[in-house]
C-alpha cells in the first residue's frame, strides 16, 4: 500500500501543477484583456487623429504628440471641471461616511423594535433601478430649487444602502463584549462610536471611499440631468466638448480621459491594503 501511495504522489503533484498553470494562464489572459483598453487609450492620447484607428495598431506612435495634453488643459476650462469634480467627491464622501457609519452602527449594535425588518427593507432599495427613481428625484430637486447646483448631486449621493450594509457587516465582527466594557466605563453610544468603533473602521472606510470615489468621479448621468451651466460641469460633462456634431477629436478625448483617471488610480493604490481587509471583514458575520 505504501508503494502504491508513493507511486500516486508524482501524479498528484503533476495534476496540481497543471491546475495552477492553467489558473495562472487564465489570470494572465484576463488581466491583459482588462488592461488592453487602457493601453490603447494611453497610446491614442499621444497620436494624431488620423493615426488612432490604423490597423494593425501602432502601440508606440512614430511622432509623439505631447501637445494633446496641453490642448486639453488650454482649449477648454479643464482645470475648472477638475476642481468641480474634486469638490463634489470630497463633500459627498465626507458626508456619506458619517451617514453610512452611523446607520450601520445603529443597525448592528443598537437594539430597537423591527431593526432587522427595517434593515431588510432598506437593502431592498438597492434593487430599484436608477431609471425608475430618476424622474421623481428630478422633480424633488426642482421643487427644492436645487437645479443647476452642486447641492443636488451632493444631496442625492450622501445616502448609500451599500455603504450602510458594508458598515453594518463590519460592525457585526466587533465583539459586543468590547462595547459592553466601554458602557461600564461610562461611555455613551456616541462615545463608543467615536472612541472605540471609529479607530477600528479603517478597512471599511477605505472600501467605501474607493467605491464612492469611483462612482462620483465617473458619474455622467447625474451631472447631465442636473447641470446646464458650463462653469458647473464635471469632468465627464466637460469632455463632451471634444465630441462635436460632425466630428470627434479622439486624440484630445483620449488625453482628457487619461488625465481624468489619474486620481482614481492614485486613490486605489493608496487604499488597496485597507480595501482588501474591508471586503473580507464585511463578510465575517451576517
Amino acid at each position: 500500500m505504501s508503494q502504491a501511495a508513493a507511486g500516486t504522489q508524482p501524479s498528484v503533484r503533476r495534476t496540481n501543477l497543471f491546475k495552477k498553470g492553467f489558473l495562472y494562464v487564465a489570470l494572465i489572459i484576463t488581466s491583459i484583456t482588462m488592461v488592453f483598453p487602457f493601453l490603447w487609450m494611453l497610446s491614442s492620447s499621444l497620436k494624431a487623429d488620423n493615426e488612432i484607428f490604423t490597423f494593425p495598431i501602432k502601440w508606440i506612435p512614430e511622432t509623439v504628440y505631447w501637445e494633446n495634453y496641453y490642448k486639453v488643459w488650454t482649449e477648454i476650462p479643464f482645470h475648472l471641471y477638475y476642481l468641480n469634480t474634486i469638490k463634489l467627491v470630497v463633500i459627498t464622501i465626507a458626508i456619506l461616511l458619517i451617514t453610512c457609519s452611523l446607520a450601520g452602527y445603529a443597525f448592528s449594535k443598537i437594539k430597537f423594535p423591527e431593526r432587522d425588518g427595517l434593515f431588510f427593507l432598506y437593502l431592498c432599495t438597492m434593487m430599484i433601478p436608477y431609471q425608475v427613481i430618476m424622474i421623481p428625484q428630478f422633480i424633488l430637486m426642482k421643487n427644492l430649487g436645487l437645479i443647476d447646483t452642486h447641492a443636488a448631486l451632493v444631496l442625492l449621493g450622501v445616502v448609500n444602502p451599500f455603504g450602510v450594509f458594508l458598515f453594518r457587516q463590519f460592525f457585526s465582527s466587533i465583539p459586543d463584549e468590547l462595547l459592553e466594557a466601554a458602557k461600564i466605563d461610562g461611555l455613551s453610544e456616541i462615545g463608543i462610536y467615536a472612541r472605540i468603533v471609529l479607530p477600528l473602521m479603517k478597512p471599511a472606510i477605505a472600501t467605501l471611499v474607493i467605491f464612492s470615489f469611483m462612482h462620483t468621479w465617473n458619474d455622467f448621468l447625474g451631472p447631465l440631468i442636473y447641470l446646464t451651466k458650463d462653469e458647473l460641469f464635471t469632468l465627464q460633462l466637460g469632455m463632451q466638448h471634444f465630441i462635436g456634431q460632425y466630428n470627434t477629436e479622439y486624440s484630445l478625448l483620449m488625453a482628457a480621459a487619461v488625465s481624468s483617471i489619474v486620481p482614481t488610480v492614485l486613490v486605489y493604490i493608496l487604499a488597496q491594503d485597507y480595501f482588501v481587509k474591508g471586503v473580507v471583514g464585511s463578510g465575517v458575520k451576517g
